[in-house]
């Protein structure tokens, strides 16, 4: 009996490309160049399954084309699947799994070094050391603020949020305000404080760290009307999607000093930033590195196997999203 054929969009840790192999019949994405909306379509129309990521436009045509091909499952690497049209998926019948879990320690670390580094200003002072002009030490030089006692507000209280929540209470003692879609009832372990808007959030917080999913519901859900009730001295950090912060408005704010500084590790229309971010002033903007640990990028490979071994021995992917 052959082996069902599997479609890496993009290359893998060794170790997990490996281990996908030994089960599967792949086809690696050897060069790691993004590839095109035709090329995936193609591919999902000869292969069994496609395991595509973040950056792949998983659209209707795709999938309809792997549809009336060979294509039977994707089996996304990562845990966000806005860049996938579920309903295509949910009327053709093709399931779709995700990597939930195990990226949740290490984005959650990129949140806290992105507050770190902004409220510190560690960018501005590491700049200095390399351009050679440091002054010395001195009172006033780069001050910036503490994160310790301060009140962190969390937009999105899943996994992530809550594991940034946990570092941020025990690390730094800070209260915990939230926003979330849903009512969080469980005990963390730690006193938290849900709200029932974004403004309240914005209100509250000396530092607001976005984790909720992308998609249309939550389309700039950091706009200017949110950051209008912020706090001169906040900040602003972004691990989630760059389709969930308004970075027009958030760039004004910062022009304008009407916050403190903004970290961000996603951005709309990635790889391109927006320039008026590039020209801000207290940013510190990384390149969508939130999971880039390779234990984790191993692991997520590894989810897929199983999600894909369990699809292709006819039982329920353990990571199988509920499409509606």
């Amino acid at each position: 009996m052959s082996k069902p054929k599997v479609f890496l969009t993009r290359k893998w840790p060794r170790k997990a490309e490996e281990a996908l192999g030994e089960i599967f019949d792949v086809t690696f994405n050897k060069n790691d160049t993004r590839l095109s909306k035709i090329e995936i379509a193609k591919a999902f129309a000869i292969h069994d399954a496609i395991a595509p990521t973040f950056g792949d436009n998983i659209d209707k045509s795709v999938i309809e084309f792997g549809f009336n091909g060979k294509g039977r499952i994707i089996s996304n690497f990562g845990v966000g699947v806005d860049h996938i049209d579920l309903e295509t998926c949910k009327t053709l019948n093709i399931p779709v799994t995700n990597t939930p879990d195990v990226l949740t320690d290490a984005t959650a670390e990129i949140a806290i070094l992105l507050m770190l580094m902004v409220a510190r200003r560690a960018l501005e002072g590491e700049k200095e050391i390399r351009e050679n002009v440091w002054p010395g030490w001195h009172p006033t030089h780069l001050m910036g603020s503490l994160m310790n006692g301060k009140t962190l507000g969390i937009i999105g209280m899943g996994r992530i949020g809550q594991e940034v929540a946990r570092k941020a209470f025990h690390a730094f003692k800070m209260r915990i305000v939230f926003y979330n879609r849903s009512i969080i009832k469980q005990d963390l372990g730690f006193p938290i404080k849900q709200v029932s808007s974004v403004l309240d959030v914005c209100r509250e917080s000396d530092f607001v760290s976005i984790h909720c999913p992308g998609g249309k519901e939550t389309l700039n859900i950091l706009n200017a009307e949110a950051i209008a009730k912020m706090k001169k001295s906040s900040f602003i950090v972004n691990t989630a999607r760059g389709d969930v912060l308004d970075e027009d408005a958030v760039s004004h704010a910062l022009s304008k000093g009407l916050i403190a500084g903004v970290g961000l590790d996603v951005y709309k229309g990635e790889p391109k930033v927006n320039k008026k971010l590039l020209m801000a002033p207290n940013t510190v903007l990384l390149p969508h590195m939130g999971s880039a640990t390779l234990e984790t990028r191993n692991a997520m490979g590894n989810r897929v196997l199983v999600n894909l071994k369990q699809f292709f021995d006819n039982e329920k992917p353990t990571d199988q999203i509920h499409l509606f």
